[in-house]
């Protein structure tokens, strides 16, 4: 009889813990992405726990984004989930400071009609002539997302004329526009065909997207979509304490003003 290894679960504390430590330390350790990971079969053998208590730590680290399951296959260490956290910078800013090199393809780029979408966006006609930029993002070589940005021409009229800059909000800042504030509306969604080719999604097709307008002190002067690969990303939104909200006094009316003095 295989000898069993009774690992004990931290104290006060569930038996799946125990599993789910040991898998977390082999995942660190030993194996790289793309490995599987031992069968329930093997795991509920060497910890004496019950194939429930396993499929539970294994579930923590799926729903953790650091195990992904392949339906008759088995549990495999899934691709590093990379998390940016949500600020008026660049994408390849973001990935600079999450340690990651950031990578561009230019799909398309020219100039175009505003269209009803991003004239409302950005507050003019939809005749108004717009740049536009379609780019794939890439983080340590994968692709991550696919953006698509507009930029009113009388802005920058010479934006793209040495190409699509690395930077369309640096581009804009040079050119006394610089971004200073935005906001961004963020939708869960299915990636079309062709996105999912674009992100080499093989397996699920859900994509977060992010739509941004983002404003001078002038004024609108970018409205962008970003498409993010769901497997690969995640949002981080800062928060802060509540504060109290400071509501101006009103004023009151001439006319009340006049019968006050009056009484």
């Amino acid at each position: 009889m295989a000898a069993t290894t009774q690992a004990k679960a931290p104290k006060g504390g569930h038996k799946y813990q125990a599993v789910r430590a040991y898998l977390a330390d082999l995942i660190v350790s030993e194996l790289a992405v793309g490995d599987a990971v031992p069968s329930e079969r093997v795991l509920t053998e060497k910890f004496g726990v019950s194939r429930m208590t396993v499929r539970q730590a294994l579930d923590a680290l799926v729903a953790d984004g650091v195990l992904q399951r392949e339906q008759g296959r088995g549990t495999f260490v899934a691709p590093q989930h990379t998390d940016f956290e949500m600020r008026l910078t660049t994408f390849g800013e973001e990935a600079r400071r999450r340690g990651m090199v950031p990578g561009t393809q230019v799909l398309e780029s020219g100039t175009t009609p505003a269209g009803r979408l991003v004239a409302e966006a950005l507050g003019c006609g939809e005749d108004e002539l717009m740049h536009y930029v379609e780019r794939l993002r890439f983080a340590d070589g994968t692709p991550m997302g696919v953006e698509r940005a507009w930029v009113p021409v009388h802005l920058a009229p010479d934006l793209l004329d040495d190409g699509v800059p690395d930077s369309l909000y640096d581009a804009l800042k040079v050119r006394g526009h610089a971004p200073t504030w935005g906001e961004d509306t963020i939708l869960a969604a299915e990636a079309t065909a062709k996105e999912l080719a674009l992100l080499a999604m093989n397996g699920g097709r859900a994509v977060l997207r992010a739509h941004r307008r983002t404003f001078s002190d002038d004024g609108a002067c970018m409205y962008s979509q970003m498409c993010y690969r769901g497997d690969r990303y995640s949002v981080v939104v800062p928060l802060r304490e509540a504060r109290p909200t400071i509501v101006p006094r009103v004023q009151p009316d001439a006319d009340d003003t006049a019968d006050g003095a009056d009484a």
